[in-house]
């Protein structure tokens, strides 16, 4: 991507073009935090709507989840540039992180209403003898979990990065040619992804 090539597109001068966005970078990072500020709108809206309907935290994680997969499946180009192969020679600006933050603090707010109202099955086993997780992801949470909930954050990233995993490989086509109902192996996915902190996902008969 370059000014050049996005002047040519919209018809304009480049002049035009660099008076909203002086660099390609800078193009960049405007387009990674419309995606970020877009996805994470649409998992806020779907989680709100079930909190709102009496729905229980694994029925909250499903809605987001599809949210996030119905955004993803509509604009490829914006979930592939903030979720897809790095762009060669662009280093994200601070001004990314924030609206970075907002996917996992639906999760977090997910996983925190699990945690409150019990509905957390505790580990079978504990795997770490010292917390790994980072005060910038203790603070999204709000604070370090209770025993027997010790590695809660942890568990959380996991479920994150199962997540995205299982989208990518859901709206990419990666599974097209395994799976027969690919709406339903992702909602089955997401089940199993939560089950690495406890939570059990209902999934539509």
């Amino acid at each position: 991507m370059s000014l050049e090539a996005v002047a040519d597109e919209l018809s304009l001068s480049l002049g035009e073009v660099q008076d909203h966005y002086a660099t390609t970078h800078h193009l960049l990072t405007a387009l990674i935090i419309e995606a970020y500020d877009s996805s994470a709108a649409a998992m806020e809206e779907a989680d709100a709507a079930a909190e709102k309907q009496g729905k229980q935290p694994g029925e909250r994680l499903l809605a987001a989840a599809r949210a996030l997969r119905a955004w993803a499946q509509a604009d490829l180009a914006a979930f592939s540039l903030i979720y897809g192969s790095p762009v060669p020679g662009y280093d994200a600006p601070p001004e990314t992180v924030p609206p970075a933050s907002r996917t996992p603090a639906v999760l977090a707010r997910i996983v925190q209403a699990a945690l409150i109202s019990g509905a957390l099955r505790p580990p079978s086993r504990t795997l770490l003898s010292a917390p790994l997780i980072r005060d910038e992801a203790v603070a999204v949470f709000g604070q370090l979990p209770p025993a027997p909930y010790g590695e809660l954050l942890e568990r959380g990233i996991v479920l994150w990065s199962s997540l995205i995993g299982l989208l990518s490989f859901n709206v990419l086509s990666r599974t097209h040619d395994s799976v027969r109902d690919q709406d339903a192996f992702f909602d089955f996915g997401v089940a199993v992804a939560a089950e690495v902190i406890g939570l059990d996902v209902p999934l539509p008969d």
